[in-house]
């Protein structure tokens, strides 16, 4: 599913497993699967149909509650579990509260049949990712507290709700083939503020925390039906999926409170620059529709060689309805995506893998429709010609295992091509003295290539001792980025050819960043994890975390230090009177070390004429971070 925060809302202690497809999956998942997918399984079954209660407490004020209660027959089993996790965060307004209740019944129909019924509500309300400007101010302002002077977060106070439900109906037909439907509804109703004001209606700085601009109200219904039909044979496999989705997002937005959008008393006493508190800035709805069919054949050329095709077409269509200009644009794409891909046994521990796979991903409504949306916004051109992004992925690889561990090592390239961006590059506005860019607009005009080398190593956890390894390489560079704008001074200011005054001034210089590398993609990570089962109760666990250098910003003129963190975690588990106690203690980060989670950026943020590691946007990590809990299982 779509979620407007940028991540996936799951309450972690209700998912069974994760697994990843990696390349281009659109094959089996549709638009957005352009590089791989991330597959979580919620807990079913009598084996977790358990009753349980429990509690963590950590650093920052961090608590969380478990009660859950499960219970199982022959015929059916089921649970419902309640969640809630809080903390103050380490940075200002850094808080969080998010409660999660979820449930799911099987019923088994009979001996080849079953049917699940399941219900996952969470209430998630986060305020600030705690961003600073600067490499001074992550120094000394790490929690970024707001003192009037400092960077703000864009969009702040997240209110996310959301509802899923879902019915699974599974048949096993006869021995070599089976029957999986699944129906399901989500909603997603999301609230924010967002565009931190700067400057009240008189000119004046505004130094509030809490004064944003904008408010964001957006709601949204993904509703549809998945089946997919499977059948074997001796020398071959297959399977049929059906995926039809009907979705709704309703976007609104408002003004806060009256501010100024411009510096300085005289600009402020034009009313074109004055926004009103009230006014309506945004509402609009989209409907799309999915209609896709998917299927894949599996055959065995011999023994040891096994070919796999896989081949989906998706049918979107989006209406768009702006009912505060009373607007309505439909679009319609038609994507064909593919994998065609071999397995080859060289051994009976070891095989040989290859396999070349597409994604894409469909043009948003605002870059298709721009200048449909605002017909009185000359800034912006409509591109109704826009096509679906596609990439391209390659993968070589061999897997097996020895008496000491399993590995898995493969060479990988993705392609992307047709990437949407504007004309005028992606960060800056029109350049007033170049006529060549006075036309923006979104076009496929983009491109970047990934490629590199991964490798994972994993022994068996029930040994004494144990170690699970994941490195990968990746050399991520743009293929095709002929325009990039630097905006430098003040972008709310006046333009300038030459920059003399940068606190009222702008100028904007222009880069073709071809081949350069792609930002915020380090070259090296690793991840290594080594255990000890000291006894049959005690587990004793460290990590290590590791990247190299990275660069923040597309122009590769800032670059981050490479970092790694060390992590610890002892786990005791024993039985009391049938009672299952499990208590932990967890700490992140054990030697302190002081690094970025996150650092961008695009342009001249403090003004100063200069593009340089003042101007970017950091999140610094918390530091050393301790967490225990106990819970009980029955």
């Amino acid at each position: 599913m779509f979620e407007r925060t940028g991540s996936v809302n799951i309450d972690l202690d209700n998912i069974e497993s994760i697994k990843v497809v990696k390349g281009g999956a659109s094959y089996l998942f549709g638009e957005d699967a352009l590089s791989g997918a991330v597959i979580i399984t919620t807990k079913k079954g009598a084996k977790n149909s358990y009753s349980a209660v429990g509690v963590e407490a950590g650093s920052f004020d961090y608590l969380k509650y478990l009660v859950r209660g499960g219970y199982s027959t022959d015929k059916y089993n089921f649970y419902v579990q309640g969640t809630q996790r809080k903390s103050d965060g380490y940075w200002e307004n850094g808080g969080y509260d998010n409660k999660y209740l979820n449930s799911k019944f099987q019923y088994y129909i009979d001996d080849t049949s079953d049917i699940t019924a399941g219900i996952e509500l969470s209430d998630r309300n986060k305020d600030s990712h705690g961003t600073v400007k600067g490499v001074t101010e992550a120094e000394t302002n790490p929690t970024s507290a707001y003192n009037g002077t400092g960077d703000r977060d864009y969009a702040r106070k997240f209110d996310v709700q959301l509802a899923k439900y879902f019915l699974t109906y599974a048949k096993t037909i006869n021995d070599s083939s089976n029957l999986l439907v699944n129906v399901y509804q989500y909603n997603d109703d999301t609230n924010f503020i967002s565009n931190p004001i700067k400057y009240d209606t008189t000119g004046a700085k505004v130094t509030d925390d809490n004064a944003y601009g904008t408010n964001n109200d957006y709601f949204q219904i993904q509703r549809g039906i998945k089946s997919e039909l499977r059948t074997s044979g001796q020398t071959f496999a297959t399977m049929l999926g059906l995926d039809l989705r009907d979705n709704y997002y309703e976007n609104k937005t408002n003004i806060l409170q009256s501010y100024c959008t411009r510096m300085g008393s005289t600009a402020c006493s034009n009313p074109n620059n004055i926004k009103t508190a009230g006014t309506i800035t945004g509402n609009d709805e989209t409907d799309e529709n999915v209609y896709a069919l998917y299927g894949e054949l599996k055959y065995a050329l011999s023994n040891d060689l096994v070919m796999t095709g896989n081949a989906r077409y998706d049918r979107i269509t989006m209406d768009y309805d702006d009912t505060l200009n009373s607007i309505q644009i439909k679009k319609t794409f038609n994507v064909g995506s593919y994998r065609l891909g071999t397995t080859y046994t060289l051994t009976p521990s070891s095989s040989l893998y290859a396999n070349v796979s597409t994604g894409f991903r469909t043009p948003t409504v605002s870059q298709l429709f721009s200048g449909d949306i605002d017909p009185t916004n000359t800034k912006v051109e409509s591109n109704h010609a826009l096509k679906p992004e596609i990439s391209y992925n390659y993968e070589i690889g061999l897997r097996g295992n020895t008496s000491w561990f399993d590995y898995d090592m493969a060479v990988f390239m993705i392609d992307r091509k047709d990437y949407i961006m504007a004309n005028v590059g992606q960060y800056a506005s029109t350049d007033p003295a170049n006529p060549l860019y006075t036309a923006t607009q979104y076009d496929n005009i983009g491109g970047m290539r990934n490629k590199g080398f991964e490798l994972s190593l994993n022994t068996d956890r029930k040994e004494t001792f144990f170690f699970d390894l994941a490195y990968s390489f990746i050399d991520a560079k743009f293929t095709q980025y002929d325009n990039f704008n630097l905006t430098l001074g003040n972008s709310y200011g006046t333009y300038v050819s030459t920059l003399t005054n940068p606190a009222s001034q702008y100028t904007i210089e222009h880069y073709n960043l071809t081949g350069n590398v792609v930002p915020r993609v380090p070259k090296h990570t690793l991840n290594l994890s080594v255990g000890y089962n000291y006894n049959e109760h005690l587990l004793l666990t460290t990590e290590l975390n590791a990247k190299s250098n990275y660069y923040a910003d597309e122009l590769n003129r800032i670059e981050i230090a490479g970092q790694a963190t060390l992590n610890f975690l002892a786990n005791y588990t024993t039985k009391i009177y049938g009672y299952r106690f499990e208590a932990f203690g967890r700490i992140d980060n054990v030697l302190n070390k002081f690094y970025y989670n996150t650092a961008r950026a695009s342009g001249d943020a403090n003004s100063d004429g200069i593009f340089d590691a003042e101007d970017l946007s950091i999140t610094v990590n918390p530091g050393r971070v301790y967490t225990a809990g106990l819970s009980v299982k029955f």
